[in-house]
């Protein structure tokens, strides 16, 4: 294979991977932009993994473009308990009462996305594909609300994309998601000691 021809096949990917690199490092240093690249990128992802078969994917690539616009809202706009008027939305820990009613949601979703799959689609990958899809919800809307614990979550679902974007040969895309476990992980510590300052600070 040529080199044109490798990029001429690749150049989707490798764009949204750059893209997804610079997402990344805003959410890593909790930048509001972050939410206006996770309005492209998706845009991008919705072509990439229709064409390679990912259909559960392509379908989170158009909520991913929703929960962008509803992410920014909720950090440019949003307040917490005892949020100062002038205060930029604070990490917090993810509430003990949200867990249940997310991992409710999370099996429901995993189920129905799974089932959409396997009726309507060719997926040979419709157990792993519904699972990352499913779990990113709720990764997405930890995210938006700014808990610490979006990034555990992130983790998983990163380990498990990269292993299975590698295996539908979109290897630009499945490097970005073995970079974004190391990331999700100096994140996690990142936040850690963001929530502590804002802590002492009050």
């Amino acid at each position: 294979m040529t080199l044109e021809t490798f990029l001429s096949a690749h150049w989707l990917d490798m764009l949204s991977t750059v893209l997804g690199i610079i997402y990344i490092v805003l959410e890593y240093r909790a930048h509001i932009a972050l939410w206006l690249v996770g309005i492209v990128m998706p845009a991008i992802d919705i072509w990439l993994f229709w064409s390679v078969g990912l259909y559960a994917d392509f379908g989170m690539a158009i909520y991913y473009t929703l929960a962008a616009i509803y992410g920014y809202a909720v950090w440019r706009f949003g307040h917490k308990y005892n949020q100062k008027a002038d205060e930029e939305l604070p990490v917090t820990h993810f509430k003990h009462r949200l867990i249940m009613p997310a991992l409710l949601i999370f099996i429901i979703a995993w189920a129905t996305i799974y089932l959409i799959l396997v009726r309507f689609t060719n997926s040979d990958v419709p157990i792993t594909d519904s699972f990352i899809n499913a779990l990113s919800f709720i990764g997405l809307w930890a995210l938006a609300r700014k808990y610490l614990e979006q990034w555990l979550i992130w983790i998983i679902v990163d380990v498990v994309s990269a292993v299975l974007y590698a295996y539908k040969g979109i290897p630009f895309k499945a490097g970005l998601y073995a970079l974004y476990v190391i990331i999700a992980v100096l994140g996690y510590y990142k936040w850690k000691g963001m929530m502590r300052n804002e802590l002492s600070i009050d």
